[in-house]
């Protein structure tokens, strides 16, 4: 296969879930791309970077300001790194929701109102802020997973209108206003696909006056990170030249799925992807990192991930090349920040597969409401003693990265009780087996202790990545599980008394929740209680 060029090989960085990096960790991240290959970097602020006279623009959410989006841009510049503004100027505008000032501009859910003059004044400031604070002009406008568009307060203002005419519609007056501000735009492509198909990210015939439509200054990004066939990937690719424009290609590096990243599952998706990018010709590659509920794991602990992928793209799928090449530019042992994927691995000969995360879903699952307790007990348990051991002796060798290696082995810590603890309750309640249920609560003290250390390790790799917003749903979290331990044991403790007469949740058998073979649930709410953490409106 010839050898294929790259425009721009870059890497995407949420910081829209909680986590804004603070500036000297992106251009420490700067640097290791620079070092990797890489030549560009989008940063995915959905609001998170400051707006004049939207004061509720990203308000307490660790914003940055305009004077550090200049200073990022200008290091990047400097160290041959493209550093482009990854934005949404549809769908995603989550936080903006509970500010009244812009949940009048939205059409349902999170999805900005069309056709409404307030939203392309707000938009028209988007872009005038990023013009001024960035040197490229390529700028990701986003719009993807606007599921319900044209389908809220816009249907019941305009009445049902065709949804691919909406899209284009609204996608003319932004690509507009880019080109006012001399950006050139690329967006996620999958809506045009989704409103073809009848939500289905897959192939599809777009009709053809609505390709035709699609700006002259927008090009398609094809996002994937789910497949491990090449065909598939080249399906897709060939269903985006039939646009008639250069398409880029989004994978993933997986960092979005709890406290642990999913390195093997990412090299096992991203090797046919680049596969197929090669021999297609796609000259524009952005590898995503995403932060999903919480953005709980470290960007950083996906260096080795990110240096096979650039490799894949180069042609080179030797594993032991790509292993010597990662330790003489980072003097750090490849297997070693392989170790990270542990806290989600079964065991060491389980592949892991992208529905597993057990690290999140067992550290917040509640003790006496047995979410996965069904799945649990009946699965082989966890080698976490073994985890902790192992990556507390890594956390010795790898040099500056110790600080990711000891919030894991401290996570695996507490998972060794933690893991399987619901099972252990409810099975000694149920036999009525006061000598196992006082082992519990035993349990329950040490592992209080062990929480402790780990929100302590873990709040070390936060301040040294991230600035101080979005800490704080951690502390409540992470906080809340260890008071919630406090009054496990305690009704323990009156039950075993005497003081009380049972424990009700102990009562019921617990049922198979939906795929319960998968111990997997990024979603905190759901993991605490099945009765929500928040009712009513705001």
């Amino acid at each position: 296969m010839k050898q294929q060029t790259y425009e721009r090989f870059g890497v995407m960085l949420d910081m829209s879930r909680n986590a804004v990096m603070k500036v000297e960790q992106v251009k420490r991240m700067i640097d290791c791309l620079q070092k990797m290959g890489y030549n560009a970097l989008e940063l995915y602020c959905e609001d998170t970077y400051e707006i004049e006279s939207e004061p509720y623009f990203g308000y307490m959410r660790g914003r940055y300001t305009a004077a550090e989006l200049k200073e990022m841009d200008k290091y990047a510049t400097a160290h041959g790194i493209e550093l482009i503004p990854c934005i949404q100027t549809l769908a995603h505008f989550t936080a903006l929701v509970r500010h009244a000032c812009y949940k009048k501009l939205m059409d349902a859910d999170d999805i900005l109102m069309i056709d409404e003059p307030a939203t392309y004044e707000l938009i028209e400031k988007m872009f005038k802020t990023l013009s001024e604070c960035f040197t490229s002009r390529n700028i990701n406008i986003g719009m993807d997973e606007a599921h319900m568009v044209g389908l809220g307060r816009f249907l019941d203002k305009n009445g049902y209108q065709n949804r691919f005419e909406i899209l284009v519609r609204h996608l003319n007056r932004v690509a507009d206003i880019a080109a006012k501000y001399g950006f050139k735009a690329h967006m996620w492509s999958d809506m045009f696909f989704r409103i073809a198909t009848g939500g289905a990210y897959s192939a599809a015939e777009i009709p053809e006056d609505i390709k035709k439509k699609v700006p002259k200054n927008v090009e398609l990004t094809y996002w994937d990170y789910y497949h491990q066939n090449k065909e598939h990937y080249d399906g897709m690719i060939e269903s985006h030249l039939k646009f008639g424009k250069d398409v880029w290609f989004a994978g993933g590096a997986w960092s979005w799925l709890g406290f642990a990243p999913l390195g093997d599952y990412s090299l096992r998706t991203m090797k046919p992807a680049m596969e197929s990018v090669r021999e297609k010709g796609v000259k524009n590659v952005i590898i995503t990192m995403w932060g999903d509920d919480g953005k709980e794991c470290s960007f950083f602990s996906l260096l080795h991930v990110l240096y096979a992928i650039r490799q894949y793209a180069e042609g080179n799928f030797d594993q032991e090349k790509i292993e010597r090449g990662f330790y003489t530019i980072f003097h750090i042992k490849y297997a070693d920040f392989a170790l990270l994927d542990l806290p989600n691995l079964d065991d060491y000969n389980d592949t892991i597969c992208w529905q597993k995360q057990p690290c999140k879903a067992l550290l917040y699952t509640d003790p006496f409401m047995g979410v996965f307790d069904k799945t649990v007990a009946t699965h082989r348990p966890i080698p976490y003693a073994e985890y902790t051991k192992t990556l507390a002796l890594a956390a010795k060798r790898v040099k500056e990265y110790s600080y990711i290696f000891d919030m894991e082995a401290k996570l695996c810590d507490a998972l060794t009780i933690k893991a399987e603890l619901g099972v252990k309750l409810r099975r000694a309640y149920q036999s009525k087996d006061k000598r196992a249920l006082s082992i519990c609560v035993k349990d329950c003290a040490v592992l209080k202790k062990r929480l402790a250390a780990f929100h302590k390790a873990f709040y070390t790799l936060w301040n040294k990545e991230n600035k101080p917003q979005g800490w704080e749903v951690q502390d409540i979290r992470i906080g809340g599980l260890i008071q919630r331990i406090d009054t496990c044991m305690n009704r323990l403790k009156d039950y075993m008394a005497g003081k009380t007469e049972n424990i009700p949740e102990l009562e019921e058998d617990v049922l198979q929740v939906l795929d319960g073979q998968q111990i997997s649930m990024n979603n905190y709410a759901k993991l605490v209680s099945y009765s929500g953490l928040h009712f009513g409106t705001i």
